[in-house]
């Protein structure tokens, strides 16, 4: 998909982040920066009889804490945002809504726009925040609860909790944000889509800002039972630091995490006018569908390849012009070996520079925010000079060293990034591949 406007530049101005890394942006960057794991032992449920036994959780996160400084999206006449959610507010959303408020909220605030609001046209401010499976633990939860008490057990506001656009409703709600208004489902590609949908609105004179990125909280019975009846989960329920290891030979699948990753995106010249600080330029984005199965990549990740070569073209550069690349490997034991081949095809002339690493060894899955989250840390990589590592590589799998690509194993690499390339793919053959890129 072309993003390319001479005229209509997107450029990242603000992060926000929930994960099991940390409560914030500022927390999760360290956390990868330092290779530090957030998977540790379920706490949601008693995993006992389940296979799998370990997840990625976001601890401490209190949905009706106060903001670190009041809000005023909508002027200095109304009433300042003291807190995302009331008490009162907080019972009528699902988990998936709490994260990914906090984040957009914290992305916002971050951004700067909360100073120039009586100056900026709310009508062009925008919000495409996606969700994979939605609000699961409700649906469980409320299932129980009418098994148990009947039709008239079942809260008023059982809707509102788990249907997917209501992340990114009330996000606008919260931020008076009245343009775009979209919630993008792709399973495990979403955020990447949603920040790649975002951009291109931004690019054809749509929006001015959009707030994009994905939210995820499914660690729940029936969510970590599915995975694990499909083999699809890491087992190492002893090690849990060590259970998600992408490209080492003994890997057994991935780990399931919950978590949100929100970006704002600006309009470059809109962005400049305020005075704004600038992350990254969001660039290129492409889109593709392997068409060849619901659930593993096609052989040498024809159809990831395909998204790749998209989205550098949409930025009109060539592989050479990247550094990094933020790949979605998984854990799993087929699709790390298909995607380090089609990166290593892709960029076949520069692999004797090219860095790629594995966001998930240190996250897990958040399956609807892990686009996002592999965008994190390759904004990140170029703001900071840091590429997070893959860790957890002890014995490297022969098939992907054999691709001769780095895969920043176990230590972050100190290096000048001047664009990256972050991947997301999903089930049902679907991908999303982003180009960032210094100013």
């Amino acid at each position: 998909m072309n993003i390319t406007n001479a005229n209509r530049r997107v450029v990242v101005t603000g992060l926000g982040a929930v994960t099991p890394m940390g409560l914030s942006a500022a927390e999760t960057w360290a956390g990868l920066a330092a290779g530090r794991s957030g998977i540790g032992p379920i706490t949601r449920f008693d995993a006992t009889t389940c296979t799998a036994k370990i997840a990625g959780e976001v601890d401490g996160f209190e949905a009706t804490a106060p903001l670190a400084a009041p809000l005023k999206p909508f002027g200095d006449d109304k009433p300042a945002m003291e807190r995302v959610f009331t008490p009162k507010d907080a019972k009528k959303f699902g988990r998936f809504t709490h994260l990914g408020a906090a984040a957009a909220v914290e992305a916002y605030a971050d951004s700067g726009l909360d100073a120039h609001r009586a100056s900026l046209n709310s009508d062009r401010m925008g919000v495409n925040l996606g969700v994979g499976l939605g609000g699961l633990p409700e649906i469980e939860a409320t299932h129980e609860t009418w098994q148990k008490g009947g039709f008239r057990k079942i809260s008023p506001f059982f809707i509102i909790q788990i249907a997917p656009n209501l992340l990114a409703g009330q996000v606008s709600l919260l931020l008076n944000m009245r343009g775009p208004n979209l919630a993008v489902a792709s399973a495990c590609a979403t955020s990447g889509h949603s920040l790649g949908e975002s951009a291109a609105a931004i690019a054809r004179g749509d929006a001015e800002v959009m707030i994009a990125g994905g939210a995820e909280s499914t660690v729940t019975p029936l969510a970590v039972g599915a995975f694990a009846q499909m083999r699809a989960l890491s087992t190492r329920n002893d090690e849990p630091s060590a259970a998600s290891r992408p490209y080492d030979a003994n890997r057994d699948g991935f780990v399931l995490s919950e978590g949100a990753v929100v970006f704002v995106l600006e309009e470059l010249e809109h962005a400049k006018a305020r005075g704004a600080r600038i992350y990254a330029e969001l660039s290129g984005y492409g889109a593709s569908a392997d068409a060849f199965h619901l659930s593993s990549l096609s052989p040498g990740g024809e159809g990831s390849q395909r998204s790749m070569r998209a989205a550098l073209a949409s930025a009109g550069i060539g592989p050479e012009a990247i550094d990094f690349v933020a790949a979605h490997a998984t854990s799993t034991p087929g699709g790390d070996g298909e995607e380090a081949a089609a990166i290593a095809s892709v960029f076949a002339d520069q692999l004797d520079t090219l860095h790629a690493s594995a966001v998930k060894s240190m996250t897990g899955h958040l399956l609807g925010a892990a686009g996002a989250m592999g965008a994190f840390s390759a904004v990140k990589a170029i703001e900071t000079g840091t590429i997070s590592p893959s860790i957890n590589i002890e014995t490297i799998d022969p098939a992907v060293a054999a691709t001769g690509l780095n895969v920043t194993p176990n230590t972050a690499v100190q290096k000048t990034v001047r664009g990256a390339l972050a991947n997301s793919f999903g089930f049902g053959g679907t991908n999303a591949s982003l180009v960032f890129q210094a100013l």
